[in-house]
């Protein structure tokens, strides 16, 4: 079997697909996409493919260890998103040449299904607490949300409060036993973050997300002293070799890799493990579509310490259209009490809707993340 063709599919709301095709008429489905960068990944998606075209498809390993050691310059956010959804297509066409989940090859599941969370709110936290209500009289036994909005390197007690405020109103309105993850979006610094930790900890919370940038990582250490809520961060890592050294340090309770930005399948599979002989949990990053998602379950099946995972049905960046709109077996996310059931079907068990794709890409997108700035003028972390 030999590569023949890549084609790449930019689509509403804001993500990229990549189709994989053979010469024994074998396909795969990827999702490389940086979200706000679509373009520039696609660019990248296609500057790797002379790597590709005219290969054995089977030899994923291999092909992972080029694209990545092959240029000179190597690792960040377009090019591990465009090996990440390169890898995900190859992994799909070994698992569907074969007739196997993807995750049977990888040494066979360990779980049935794995709890969900389901985003409330929006960039700005407002109205939550009905939003809450909703979502687990759906059967979500989690849910996250923005946990602040722009917070300068020192801010008022006034924006802590308003915070704090929020998550209280929240667990008041869902009661003590749903978990609450509180994600910081990397928006607050170190001065104010471990204010912040120490203010939410009464609100017995799941985790606190990106309380600081990843670059920041020094600063967990102080965080971390400040309160015993797990920390979660990962989403802006983009490799094992950047992973590595927020494991060593000690600070991070769980790990949150994403599909579509390090490595793809190959690189979180080996992410994961590591994570496990920390005794760090995971929970991978996906705010994005249906082929990223299975592609997450793939991993959660066979990584012991996956706990739950993040998905984007009804997120509020979805405008126009949602996960399962690109999929023709929509009934294989199977959401119940909480769970989402581990696909079966052969590859990544998800069938894309190929005509929908490409009547969607007609129109594309370039999505862009809004650009927030302070009350002095000066340019906010969103």
């Amino acid at each position: 079997m030999k590569i023949t063709k890549l084609t790449t599919y930019v689509v509403p709301p804001r993500w990229l697909f990549l189709k994989i095709e053979t010469d024994e008429g074998v396909t795969g489905w990827g999702e490389p996409v940086v979200e706000g960068r679509a373009l520039t990944t696609e660019a990248a998606v296609h500057e790797l493919s002379d790597y590709l075209i005219g290969k054995n498809p089977m030899l994923i390993e291999d092909h992972w260890q080029v694209m990545y050691r092959g240029g000179f310059y190597r690792g960040g956010a377009i090019h591990m998103s465009a090996i990440s959804g390169i890898d995900q297509a190859l992994w799909d066409i070994k698992g569907k040449a074969l007739g196997q989940p993807i995750h049977a090859l990888l040494g066979g599941q360990v779980r049935d299904k794995i709890k969900v969370y389901s985003w409330i709110g929006g960039d700005r936290p407002s109205d939550v607490a009905n939003n809450a209500r909703e979502v687990v009289a759906r059967g979500f036994k989690a849910i996250k949300l923005n946990g602040c909005e722009e917070m300068q390197i020192v801010d008022t007690n006034e924006k802590v409060e308003k915070a704090v405020e929020t998550i209280a109103i929240i667990r008041e309105a869902i009661g003590p036993h749903i978990g609450i993850g509180v994600d910081f979006h990397g928006r607050v610094h170190k001065p104010m973050a471990k204010v912040l930790a120490k203010e939410l900890e009464p609100y017995k919370l799941m985790f606190i997300e990106e309380p600081v940038l990843s670059e920041n990582y020094e600063a967990l250490k102080e965080i971390a002293n400040h309160c015993s809520t797990p920390i979660a961060l990962g989403e802006r890592l983009f490799s094992r070799w950047d992973f590595k050294r927020i494991l060593s340090e000690g600070y991070v309770d769980i790990l949150q890799p994403d599909l579509s930005h390090a490595g793809g399948i190959t690189e979180c599979r080996k992410i994961a493990t590591m994570a496990e002989a920390y005794d760090v949990a995971l929970a991978p990053h996906c705010p994005l579509g249906p082929i990223a998602l299975a592609a997450c379950l793939q991993v959660d099946a066979v990584s012991y310490n996956a706990f739950i995972q993040e998905q984007s049905l009804g997120i509020h960046y979805n405008k126009g259209n949602d996960i399962l709109d690109y999929i023709s077996n929509k009934e294989v996310f199977q959401y119940a009490d909480g769970f989402v059931s581990i696909p079966q079907g052969p590859g990544l068990g998800v069938e894309v809707d190929e005509a929908y794709v490409i009547e969607r890409a007609k129109e594309g997108h370039r999505w862009r993340n809004p650009i927030w700035r302070h009350a002095d003028g000066s340019v906010a972390e969103w």
